[in-house]
């Protein structure tokens, strides 16, 4: 078997995908490991259960910085300390500027709730609602330095029911997120997925539009 990836994991609250991750790694369906989790938020339940699952937790607190550029040279300098081969945005709240994301260019991932390009950030099971919208989705992308963009790397997608609430679609989409980010960071640790440096995707060949998740 090939060596693990080394992940560092950013989150901000509860952890759900963090919590994804983790099991998929001690099931044995993910080869990887999670050097450190790193919150911008002390009382954020993800920092327990990294705690359960003896994975170094980190905070980075914003309110203790004076500017996003202070804030994110801190992150650089925590992140940098485990050097990671990929970062996961899991429930991650903030931006990353320019910088941070030019020192790990191609190697962050993050997880939006929306069929991107569709919905850029919040609220986005509200807003399809009042869109009556038949479909939504999950999309995990490369980060760059605009909001929620960069290439599209996998999607999954469900209907929206006619008596559909904003708790039944988070439930939906939350089922698909946990089994989205363990299969996506899978296939980078096998070799079906290869970044290249030009942001180009292979999985097993050229491909110019995102995998589809079912």
């Amino acid at each position: 078997m090939s060596e693990p990836i080394n992940l560092v994991v950013f989150i901000s609250g509860n952890g759900s995908n963090l919590q994804a991750i983790i099991d998929a790694i001690e099931c044995g369906q993910l080869n990887a490991r999670i050097q450190a989790v790193i919150s911008d938020e002390a009382d954020a339940y993800g920092l327990a259960r990294a705690e359960l699952h003896d994975i170094t937790g980190v905070v980075v607190d914003h309110r203790n910085y004076n500017n996003r550029n202070e804030f994110d040279q801190a992150l650089l300098q925590n992140v940098n300390q485990f050097n990671p081969d990929y970062i996961v945005l899991a429930g991650f709240m903030r931006m990353l500027d320019p910088d941070f994301v030019e020192a790990y260019q191609n190697r962050i991932f993050n997880i939006h709730p929306s069929i991107l390009p569709n919905y850029k950030g919040l609220n986005t099971h509200r807003r399809v609602l009042e869109n009556r919208e038949k479909e939504h989705g999950v999309s995990i992308h490369l980060v760059t330095a605009a909001l929620d963009d960069g290439p599209i790397l996998l999607q999954g997608r469900y209907p929206v029911e006619q008596d559909d609430k904003v708790e039944d679609l988070q439930y939906k989409g939350h089922e698909l997120e946990h089994r989205m980010y363990p299969a996506l960071l899978q296939w980078i640790s096998q070799g079906d997925m290869v970044i290249l440096d030009n942001g180009i995707v292979f999985q097993n060949r050229p491909i110019n539009q995102p995998v589809s998740f079912k």
